[in-house]
């Protein structure tokens, strides 16, 4: 849709070039130069002339005419460096409209492109010209075209990305002359001061490609303009990006670039930016580089954490109140509930005492109107009635006393029950242990060695030949041969030797009866509560399989006599007694046995 209002200039021009044949379109296309610079910049008749050029195709013109030839067009680099004026200046501040899109998307890539196809063309022009002023003028000329499309990105800021990924832009920083190298390196060191960051949005092969040709030309080139340059550029990147900073000082593509840094000439201009470059990747600064790049880390992890965090809570805080409102409000009606019970209990209270207040006083005004009624002469009675109330009064006192009592007492001894359980507790474990204690030295004393008789000592010795000596004198026996003697402590030896052994041997056998009887008392008391068959459920029926083949067989052969009385006809069971018992061959009997599984054996 074509804009009301366009200026006639314009018009005449898009008219023009409309009209006029192709190779007449570009000298044409130059009037919009005088146009551009006759209208004061930043002005809002400046941005209504870019978008008449816009709407009116003009920019699409000057695209097309670029992209052509240098040696059709009329006028040659002169009519090109000010078309890419033009452009640069037309599409700076231009707002595009509904075609927004296609404006960013198609045009302004395509625009950059053309200026650096349009810069490698003048770098091969200026490489092939003899003669110095040619050089001089298509120098001028480069300059002319670099500078636009630095217009270009400083107004349009997302192109820098695609010309640092672009071929023909390395080819021109790949350039041997100084002249053409400086431009391109100065282009490119004024579009990392706009934005650095589309550096490291570039592809690795890009980026390596750019670090190695400015290293290249920091070391391989004469001039001290590139050396300088260079300079600048490797310090400009290495102190805007802790990443690229990392990459020189790690990467084994620039292994030993310190070295070589510090053995330059540091008497030059550059020898201040120099000194700089070499102490950024100097050990110190990257580990100092690293800490800040982890204090960063940690920054960026906290603030996603906590960012995190709030969003939990804000996602949390709906539900939150809603259960704070419903929490108040049951906390509010057990408060009311509460304050309602009270003055219930209150209000009932009062009643029952206006009750008793009622009660006790028509009892006195019966008391008093039956003594108004009663003789004078039966005031004996009176008294008797008196001392009947005092005693009903004695009791009652006495049924009180009593009752608060056991209250006072009960409660005394809820008090002491935890002490009263642990006291119990305490003595049944000092039971438990004195018993073990007691079965620990019995052990010792059954499985003791034999030690041997502790030394006498010589009075020990005396005394004890003396004692000896008394007995023997006082206690005189028939006479005995040594013979007889020794054949005599040999038998009293091995009588002792015999109990001894005895003894053992029969404590075993009574822990093991005990055993016995323990197991048995536990098979009955299972028995006692075992279900009936018809209520036993899942694996009931094996917790109670015996462990002993004699029960076994037992149990097996009385199973067998009952289903044989079953089984056999009603003529056969006549003259029978329950208490008779029915052979079960023995063959039957251990064919069962065979396959009965006997609890607590292993299988064969």
């Amino acid at each position: 849709m074509k804009p009301t209002g366009t200026d006639p200039r314009i018009l005449s021009i898009a008219a023009e070039v409309a009209k006029s044949p192709e190779q007449n379109v570009p000298v044409i296309l130059l009037k919009l130069k005088e146009i551009i610079n006759i209208t004061p910049l930043g002005s809002s008749e400046l941005k209504k002339i870019k978008q008449d050029i816009y709407c009116y195709d003009l920019i699409q013109y000057c695209l097309l005419v670029l992209s052509q030839d240098y040696s059709r067009i009329q006028g040659g680099w002169t009519t090109i460096s000010q078309l890419t004026q033009i452009l640069s200046h037309c599409c700076v501040g231009l707002e595009p409209g509904e075609d927004a899109e296609e404006f960013y998307n198609e045009l302004l890539p395509s625009a950059a492109e053309n200026f650096l196809v349009l810069g490698r063309q003048l770098q091969t022009c200026f490489i092939n010209a003899a003669k110095a002023e040619e050089k001089d003028e298509l120098l001028h000329f480069f300059q002319i075209v670099t500078d636009s499309l630095f217009w270009l990105l400083g107004g349009h800021v997302e192109l820098i990305q695609n010309v640092l990924q672009s071929d023909h832009f390395l080819h021109l920083l790949q350039a041997d002359n100084v002249q053409i190298g400086s431009a391109v390196m100065m282009m490119l060191q004024n579009i990392l001061q706009i934005n650095s960051g589309d550096l490291l949005r570039i592809g690795r092969k890009a980026l390596y490609s750019i670090l190695d040709e400015v290293i290249f030309k920091l070391f391989s080139t004469p001039s001290p303009v590139i050396r300088s340059t260079a300079t600048k550029l490797l310090l400009l990147m290495a102190e805007s990006h802790q990443e690229i900073l990392i990459l020189l000082r790690q990467s084994t593509c620039y292994k030993g670039l310190r070295r070589l840094l510090s053995k330059q000439e540091t008497g030059t201009e550059f020898s201040q930016e120099l000194r700089q470059l070499v102490g950024l990747l100097s050990p110190m600064v990257y580990q100092e580089v690293e800490e800040q790049k982890l204090h960063q880390a940690a920054c960026l992890i906290q603030a996603y954490w906590k960012g995190f965090q709030t969003r939990k809570r804000l996602k949390k805080l709906p539900s939150a109140v809603i259960a704070l409102q419903r929490s108040f409000r049951s906390k509010r009606s057990k408060m009311l509930l509460e304050i309602n019970r009270q003055k219930e209990e209150e209000d009932l209270k009062l009643q029952l005492q206006l009750q008793r207040q009622r009660a006790m006083r028509l009892s006195r005004e019966l008391q008093l109107s039956m003594l108004e009624i009663v003789h004078p002469v039966s005031i004996i009675f009176l008294g008797q009635v008196e001392k009947h109330y005092r005693e009903m009064e004695e009791k009652s006192a006495l049924i009180i006393q009593k009752h608060w009592r056991g209250y006072r007492e009960r409660k005394n001894f809820h008090q002491q029950r935890q002490s009263l359980i642990e006291y119990k507790a305490a003595v049944t474990l000092q039971r438990a242990a004195l018993k073990f204690l007691a079965k620990c030295r019995k052990k010792k004393k059954l499985f003791a060695p034999w030690r041997g008789l502790q030394e006498l000592t010589d009075a020990r010795r005396v005394e004890l030949k003396k004692r000896v000596d008394d007995y023997v004198r006082r206690h005189l026996g028939s006479p005995m041969s040594d013979v007889v003697s020794r054949e005599l402590h040999a038998q009293a030896q091995e009588r002792l030797q015999h109990y001894f052994m005895g003894r053992a041997l029969e404590e075993r056998a009574q822990q093991h009866r005990e055993a016995l009887i323990a197991q048995i008392s536990t098979n009955v008391e299972q028995l006692m509560k075992a279900p009936s068959l018809k209520e036993a459920e899942g694996k009931e029926p094996e917790l109670f399989l015996s462990r002993s083949r004699p029960v076994a067989a037992k149990a097996k052969q009385a199973h067998l006599t009952t289903l044989k009385h079953i089984q056999a006809p009603w003529w056969k069971k006549l003259g029978e007694e329950s208490g008779d018992e029915i052979d079960v061959p023995k063959d039957e009997l251990s064919i069962e046995l065979e396959n009965l599984f006997i609890g607590g054996t292993k299988p064969p």
